[in-house]
């Protein structure tokens, strides 16, 4: 028998020239996106005010199974995709695992992540459309960098509104930013009116990715010839990230595997979203039953506690509203809280899915997170970015089952990133000053209370 080998690049080649689009193989759709005002379905035309043309027909598309990936996104792609497929032999050892560990790892471009995968398309299509650039909001600053660097290869301007903690804890990734030419504004700001609202109702705010994407929308719908674009939780988005799954499975192939488990990290999910694309498809036709296994942090855990419901997407409540699991757009996590993922609502797409049950989830406490980061990066040689650690902690988890059942079950992670501009934290961890937060019922309950008081959320 062959040995597989530590990692498996496809070729240039053999990358997936079209992505997959997974609502058109659902046996039951999402939730429309409602608009606020009127309460019905929106339109391509109630979006085209805030996406660029071609995305908002991407966002509300649900027939399509695959969308060709236009020429110069392709060129772009090429120059850090496709990315590995690694086989954890050491961190297999480590744990003693009868299991085969493998994990997709992202990191290797520019941003650190695997955001570039929409960020390139989102400022193609910007600059198809003439458009002179677009804003956006960053939390942990992953996407706020893919875009800054998506948008200088297309000569676009690039503002973003980074969450305030997250600003002060990461000044490497504003200077990294604006080397590629973005502005970066702390949120909230005194630079928009929902900004202005949301300081004086609360002057001490550390923000929230709720914030920010209110401030991005207005700063896009006020500012001319500019567009917003979100990294996370929009179907386009899982739609453009589709290309991490689809590598994984052809790879895998390529090497006679097929995972019985997929473990991703959930924020909003980009890459969650991305990464399970083509294995819950097959979920869904009956195909295959890998188990689908969500990670989420338990200072911010939308799918584990949250309630499914309509609500709004932001915290100025501009936005349309979206069902999903949700802990309300006012939830704001606790500044303490250092692994990203901190956005109070999940994917419409994901949130239905865990809803109809193809999809488990788990949370862990950050100190839990970060151990099994340090674990990994000491067997792995990778410093993993604290969003991907959280798949790390739900693999090992696995892993350690299949120890004690003597299973060897194959078991696929999602290294979304890298951790190098996360050093604030790791030191924190390493010095014992992190501590762990897990909100209370009645924190909880804050953000519960602010969800619209609409017909479609009566008796939640």
């Amino acid at each position: 028998m062959t040995k597989i080998p530590h990692k498996l690049y496809l070729t240039e080649d053999q990358m997936p020239q079209k992505w997959f689009n997974l609502r058109s193989v659902m046996k039951e759709q999402p939730d429309p996106m409602l608009h606020p005002g009127t309460l019905q379905p929106v339109t391509e035309a109630d979006l085209a005010p805030i996406f660029c043309e071609e995305l908002a027909k991407q966002e509300l598309d649900c027939t399509h199974e695959y969308i060709d990936i236009p020429e110069p996104v392709l060129d772009i792609y090429k120059m850090y995709r496709p990315s590995p497929i690694i086989r954890a032999y050491d961190l297999e050892k480590a744990l003693g695992t009868p299991a085969k560990i493998y994990y997709k790892y992202e990191g290797n471009n520019t941003s650190g992540s695997h955001k570039l995968n929409s960020a390139v398309p989102q400022a193609y299509y910007a600059k198809m459309q003439g458009l002179s650039g677009v804003t956006t909001e960053t939390g942990a600053g992953q996407w706020g960098t893919a875009l800054s660097v998506a948008c200088a290869y297309f000569d676009l301007s690039c503002d973003v509104y980074m969450v305030k903690c997250s600003y002060e804890q990461k000044p490497f990734r504003k200077a990294m930013m604006n080397v590629f030419g973005a502005n970066v504004t702390p949120s909230p700001s005194m630079l928009t009116e929902v900004g202005r609202k949301i300081l004086a109702e609360n002057p001490g705010t550390t923000g929230s990715l709720g914030c920010a994407i209110s401030e991005a929308v207005e700063a896009a719908v006020t500012g001319g010839d500019k567009r917003y674009v979100l990294g996370s939780v929009l179907n386009q988005v899982l739609l453009h990230q589709s290309i991490i799954g689809l590598e994984c499975k052809q790879a895998m192939e390529q090497l006679g595997e097929y995972p019985d488990i997929v473990v991703g990290c959930a924020g909003g999910g980009s890459n969650l979203g991305g990464l399970i694309a083509p294995f819950v498809a097959d979920k869904i036709k009956g195909l295959k039953n890998p188990r689908i296994v969500a990670v989420e942090p338990a200072s911010c855990p939308s799918l584990t506690r949250g309630k499914y419901a309509y609500d709004f997407c932001d915290t100025g409540k501009v936005t349309p509203l979206a069902r999903m699991y949700t802990l309300g757009s006012g939830f704001i996590p606790a500044p303490n809280h250092a692994g990203g993922l901190r956005y109070h609502g999940m994917s419409p797409v994901l949130s239905k899915l865990y809803h109809d049950g193809y999809m488990e989830a788990v949370s862990y406490q950050q100190t839990q997170v970060f151990e099994a980061a340090v674990f990994f990066a000491k067997h792995e040689t990778i410093l993993p970015a604290p969003e991907s650690s959280h798949a790390i902690k739900g693999a090992i988890d696995e892993a350690l089952k299949c120890k004690e059942t003597g299973e060897a079950k194959t078991i696929l992670f999602g290294l979304t990133g890298t951790g190098y501009f996360d050093m604030t934290a790791y030191e924190n961890y390493l010095s014992g000053k992190m501590t762990d937060y897990v909100p209370t019922d009645a924190d909880l309950q804050k953000g519960f209370d602010s969800l619209p008081d609409i017909p479609q959320n009566k008796g939640i």
